[in-house]
């Protein structure tokens, strides 16, 4: 039976029993590890109690496990029939946050559901990458170098990274923007192109300075020179330095870290994570979990290379590089060397949202891998 289905024909469709036995568990396990990391910093975050933010996160990844191991389920041809609508609802959300959105530490981002608070703009990065997957799909693949072509794709990136940044939320924009040009480049459109984006963009960052708003341009020269302001702007990234050099290593030990429990270090349930388990795994604990993301990234960009069909190829590639881009950017934040954005740490930081969305990102990426050798139709980009 086993045999059977390793070499199934390709295309071939698969039953319940047969798509849950594809599910690869290795991988799972590795998401269940990263997120038992996690739950394992905010016990220690709140002083060895589950409440308030353990307890919370553990019934949030739970439900959200289910979720993406149901997503994980469903093939590819849902995925590609959903891309637009799902697209479109993420748009109307963002729209939505403008008019009742909820007012938080840093702006109007969150939707008030209830049970829960919604970041339309975590979403919306997958929705976008769903959406360019579908519309690359559907055209020929002589036609992927027309710049006509390139018309509809910039916009699904730009309207988006608009409406983000009235909220406004600098680094989230720029995360959409990364990423839904990434999958256009993954597409096969000509790398001069990039090329000469890049250089207009470090040749007009003196013009994009002078935009942005008063705290945009005081975290650029936090960033720059942190000591010049260590009791105020600077005080964040100052406190994180000394307890990641503090961890050494392997760490003070399990809920020992002087710089988290004295509170000396800010945003330590959220955006400061990774400070807090360098300091109390050191540099040890810190390479584990950066040890499982490679493992969970370098599965992505193998599905993506080794699946038949263009949307599962992108699918898969886009998914895993804006996976890459929240560890990069927060590690690297935290450790100084990329600016304070608040990006959150995968499946670690407390939060719905995030978690939400990079959950639903995982689960698509293990539908790719289970009906990877799918056969979909090349229809037309938006039939």
């Amino acid at each position: 039976m086993a045999r059977s289905l390793l070499f199934a024909p390709r295309g071939m469709d698969l039953s319940t029993s047969q798509r849950f036995g594809k599910i690869n568990w290795l991988i799972v396990l590795v998401i269940c590890s990263i997120a038992g990391i996690g739950l394992g910093m905010l016990y220690s975050v709140a002083g060895g109690s589950w409440d308030p933010w353990a307890k919370s996160q553990a019934i949030r990844f739970g439900l959200a496990l289910l979720l993406m191991l149901g997503i994980a389920m469903f093939d590819l041809r849902w995925w590609m029939t959903l891309a637009y609508p799902a697209f479109i609802i993420s748009i109307l959300l963002l729209g939505a946050v403008e008019f009742v959105g909820v007012l938080g530490k840093g702006g109007q981002r969150w939707l008030d559901l209830g049970f829960m608070r919604l970041q339309p703009s975590e979403l919306v990065k997958v929705a976008s990458v769903l959406a360019l997957a579908r519309y690359f799909h559907g055209l020929k693949p002589e036609t992927y170098r027309q710049y006509r072509n390139l018309i509809i794709p910039i916009m699904i990136i730009a309207i988006p990274a608009a409406l983000v940044l009235r909220q406004p939320d600098l680094g989230t924009a720029a995360l959409l923007l990364t990423g839904g040009l990434v999958v256009i480049f993954l597409a096969g459109t000509r790398a001069w192109l990039f090329w000469a984006g890049g250089i207009s963009t470090i040749v007009s960052i003196p013009f994009l300075l002078n935009s942005l708003r008063d705290y945009q341009r005081d975290r650029i020269l936090t960033f720059l020179n942190p000591e010049s302001d260590p009791l105020g702007a600077g005080y964040q990234i100052i406190q994180s330095k000394i307890a990641l050099g503090s961890g050494g290593l392997f760490g003070k030990g399990f809920m020992q870290g002087t710089q988290s429990h004295l509170n000396f270090l800010p945003e330590m349930k959220t955006d400061f994570i990774f400070t807090v388990l360098a300091e109390e795994f050191g540099l040890v604990g810190g390479l584990v979990l950066i040890g499982l993301y490679v493992i969970l990234l370098l599965y992505a960009l193998y599905v993506s290379l080794t699946c038949r069909s263009q949307f599962g190829r992108l699918l898969a590639g886009g998914l895993g590089f804006t996976i890459f881009l929240y560890v990069f950017i927060n590690i690297g934040m935290v450790m100084g060397l990329l600016p304070v954005v608040g990006v959150p740490l995968p499946l670690v930081s407390w939060g719905g949202s995030s978690m939400l969305t990079i959950m639903i990102a995982l689960g698509l990426i293990l539908s790719v891998a289970t009906h990877r050798d799918m056969n979909l139709p090349r229809k037309d980009a938006f039939s």
